[in-house]
């Protein structure tokens, strides 16, 4: 038995000779395929591609409705249209699901009726704790590229050979000036990583509700998607 075979160096130099093998044997398949110009390399890092031709379609944009204390969540609604039914989530204050939004599938089970789901959000609403506009420029964002990746569409269209770009990105929000509350999450951004604090709303007890907006949309140029975020101490995790 060969002991000199499994040490680090040796199996090192095991994956580098396999990885050439395989290098080689994609070029081999790939001889005739003409040669990447310039151009094209750039398209990834300057264009951008459309997924659909309409570009009439609206933003999402998220609101809070209120917080109900009993059940430690406060309640958001995301709109997609005015004939499109709308999404109603839950934020959870506290517990396990502290900072997660979640949505409330058990409406939509019993009804997918725009109306019906209307007048569902119009009746809970009444009976939330009202949520308090707060200053957005006392917050700062920061955000990070976790994964980026380039999808490709097929069809006849030109735009077809130009990638879509996808992002992982992950947001944190903080107070600009010394601690405090502060959060984060991770959301899918499309052709461009960018996003900004469109509204922050407090909620007592020193915390508040970020709104974000975003480029989540990958329809024409990109259309925004908003997202929340529970900027809190993470102290009351009862």
């Amino acid at each position: 038995m060969n002991r000199d075979a499994k040490t680090p160096s040796a199996l090192i130099a095991i994956a580098r000779t396999r990885r050439m093998q395989r290098a080689l044997a994609h070029a081999y398949l790939h001889r005739g395929a003409p040669m990447p110009t310039l151009r094209s390399s750039l398209c990834y890092m300057t264009a951008t591609a459309c997924v659909v031709d309409d570009v009439a379609q609206p933003r999402h944009r998220m609101r809070v409705l209120g917080v109900a204390r009993a059940e430690g969540v406060a309640y958001v609604v995301e709109e997609l249209g005015a004939d499109e039914t709308p999404v109603v989530y839950r934020l959870g204050l506290r517990g396990a699901r502290l900072g997660h939004l979640v949505p409330v599938h058990a409406w939509y089970e019993l009804a997918d009726d725009v109306g019906e789901i209307r007048a569902r959000i119009a009746a809970i609403t009444a009976t939330l704790e009202p949520v308090v506009r707060g200053t957005a420029e006392a917050w700062m964002l920061s955000t990070r590229i976790v994964q980026r990746r380039a999808l490709r569409i097929s069809g006849p269209s030109l735009v077809a050979d130009l990638p879509i770009r996808k992002f992982a990105l992950q947001l944190l929000v903080e107070p600009v000036n010394g601690p405090g509350p502060s959060g984060k999450t991770t959301v899918t951004a499309f052709l461009r990583p960018q996003a900004q604090i469109a509204d922050v709303w407090s909620i007592g007890g020193g915390d508040a509700i970020a709104r974000i907006s975003y480029t989540g949309i990958p329809s024409g140029p990109g259309l925004s998607k908003d997202t929340v975020v529970l900027l809190t101490s993470g102290l009351d995790a009862a």
